[in-house]
């Protein structure tokens, strides 16, 4: 069944999603902690986190202009969704990547996707609302990649 570019995006958005997830189901706290191979520290939770960011900065912060705090990088750790695991609630990074998510979806429902996003690093086009759904979707592509080769690292589990 054919749908418009706004239901696609939306969709797309939405498997990409599920696929992230489902490379997180089923695994400890402590195996969603795993990391891919030394000297990386890039793990399941990691990508769960960053991802989370990702969407609350994009669809949050520099389209809506909410003022919403970091969930877990700072100023004195820019890379904390990756880098600060070890101590992390698996659990309630997973609640809070779903209650975040669902918070994007409402903030954007309905708007224009012509509608123009800030982005002060923009130098050559305008960025508007297609556009940070084509980046949130380049940013899941590269990083479910990344999932599988973690995932078949920690018990040998392949494909979606």
């Amino acid at each position: 069944m054919a749908c418009g570019e706004r239901e696609m995006l939306e969709k797309c958005l939405r498997q990409r999603r599920v696929f992230l997830l489902r490379k997180c189901s089923g695994l400890t706290a402590e195996q969603l902690k795993t990391a891919s191979v030394e000297p990386s520290n890039l793990t399941l939770l990691g990508l769960l986190r960053h991802m989370t960011e990702v969407e609350r900065f994009w669809f949050r912060t520099m389209y809506l202009h909410e003022i919403v705090p970091g969930l877990y990088s700072t100023d004195e750790h820019p890379d904390g969704d990756f880098d600060l695991v070890a101590d992390a609630d698996a659990a309630a990074d997973h609640a809070r990547f779903l209650a975040e998510t669902a918070a994007c979806d409402a903030a954007v429902a309905g708007r224009d996707l012509d509608e123009p996003v800030d982005d002060p690093e923009a130098t050559t086009a305008e960025v508007n609302l297609r556009w940070v759904y084509i980046h949130l979707l380049e940013e899941y592509a590269q990083h479910t990649g990344h999932a599988d080769l973690i995932r078949e690292r920690i018990d040998g589990s392949t494909g979606a």
